[in-house]
């Protein structure tokens, strides 16, 4: 087992609370389009990009055309709340990106987010400088829980997928990773494991505080990690 080198975050849910703000918007938004079963429409979304987002709600609308529709209201309330309230981030960001970067571990994102939001979203935050590479949903032709994404953000520093580890919220999140080769920590917001969250995911802890401790615990420094195999 090759050494752990660097650790991949998801940005959604891991290091900004915007989802819980997205599924507002989202709720707001379908008022329009007489979508009741809105929040489970909303779940199956989590962690893929627009084009992804928007194929999923055709299947729920009379058209692409609406679903299209509906995503940029949608997108567009989010907007107004983002600029007028600006983003919180989750609980333990800068003391975990600061752990495991002392710990000597590099750093990168990878977002199902389009990089027009992903850059200043973590600029706003006071985080970007911490990321090496940050590879988002408009890099990539299908994204999670299609491992392209993460095998992309292996590669734009240059390690194979074996050498990294990720940090996710959502089961697309963990999907994507666990086919791209890639040990996955769970780190859940607004959906709860199951039981191929248990199987698929390396970990499953509490927060970003208790990640970075386990990370460092089980690859810092070592040629090989325990846990799960």
């Amino acid at each position: 087992m090759k050494k752990i080198k660097a650790v991949l975050f998801d940005m959604d849910g891991v290091l900004l609370d915007t989802e819980s703000l997205c599924k507002i918007c989202w709720r707001r938004a379908a008022a329009d389009y007489n979508l009741s079963n809105i929040d489970e429409i909303f779940m199956q979304c989590v962690g893929r990009n627009r084009t992804d987002t928007t194929h999923l709600l055709s299947k729920y609308l009379p058209s692409e055309k609406d679903a299209f529709e509906f995503r940029e209201k949608a997108g567009e309330l989010f907007d107004q709340v983002w600029h007028e309230e600006g983003l919180k981030k989750m609980p333990f960001v800068t003391e975990c990106l600061d752990a495991l970067k002392n710990a000597g571990f590099r750093l990168a994102v990878a977002s199902s987010t389009r990089g027009i939001k992903v850059h200043p979203q973590l600029e706003e935050a006071e985080i970007h400088g911490y990321f090496e590479t940050i590879t988002t949903g408009d890099m990539v032709t299908h994204s999670k829980p299609d491992p392209e994404i993460y095998l992309k953000a292996a590669a734009s520093l240059g390690l194979s997928p074996s050498e990294c580890l990720a940090i996710e919220d959502s089961p697309n999140g963990v999907r994507s990773a666990y086919a791209a080769g890639i040990k996955c920590v769970m780190v859940p917001d607004l959906i709860a494991p199951d039981q191929e969250m248990n199987e698929k995911a390396f970990e499953i802890l509490a927060n970003l505080k208790e990640a970075a401790s386990f990370i460092i615990k089980e690859f810092s420094g070592e040629e090989e990690g325990g846990g799960k195999e």
